[in-house]
């Protein structure tokens, strides 16, 4: 059926079942909405590839990484955050806000981590550029969260990873290698299984190293 045999039909309806049929369409549309904002989907470029807010992950070679990445705010606490005072340890970055189901769904992964992982000199940092304090304590102590998080309603912190991660891509996770510089990145939600397997292949490397 063609979009003009569509529209005649719906004109042809009585004018009850016309506003009916309309809002089945503007409701469907909103659904269908809806569903792009919780998964994180975004048509945001990095690089040359298209990233879909799936769960993708890329890594870069030891040779093959940039810069140091340092970034400094304050947490919901007040506390200043530096993370160039982490240099030697993995670190790993993690954007999220409250009301972000990819985020909830992978928030027990990131305390595990944090919470088992801290003696072998991994940090875990998290990022939201969304929530006022209060939304964002009520999500740290429903998750009983143990690492800091940067408010960033500026954006200013999420821009120095611009090149790294879509700035739009909510949940995003990065892994900062001993020297600071980007080693892997998720887009969308992290697996706990692909945050273990992330963080060991760059505590492998020093191990390797030495």
């Amino acid at each position: 059926m063609t979009a003009s045999s569509r529209a005649r039909d719906v004109r042809a309806l009585p004018p009850v079942r016309r506003v009916l049929t309309a809002g089945v369409v503007v409701a469907a549309t909103l659904g269908l909405a809806a569903c792009a904002q919780d998964s994180g989907a975004t048509t945001d470029v990095v690089g040359q590839g298209y990233v879909s807010g799936d769960g993708s992950v890329r890594t870069w070679d030891a040779g093959e990484r940039g810069d140091v990445v340092a970034l400094t705010g304050t947490d919901y606490e007040g506390e200043q955050v530096d993370t160039s005072a982490w240099l030697g340890d993995v670190v790993v970055l993690n954007t999220w806000y409250a009301a972000c189901a990819p985020c909830r769904a992978e928030a027990p992964d990131l305390v595990a981590l944090a919470n088992d992982r801290a003696d072998d000199g991994v940090q875990v940092l998290g990022i939201n550029t969304t929530d006022e304090a209060g939304a964002a304590q009520a999500f740290q102590r429903r998750f009983e969260v143990p690492y800091p998080s940067i408010d960033d309603r500026s954006g200013e912190v999420v821009a120095a990873l611009s090149g790294t991660v879509p700035l739009q891509a909510v949940p995003s996770t990065v892994v900062l290698d001993r020297e600071g510089r980007v080693a892997a990145r998720v887009i969308g939600l992290a697996e706990g299984s692909t945050l273990d397997a992330l963080v060991d292949d760059v505590l492998a490397e020093d191990e390797a190293a030495g």
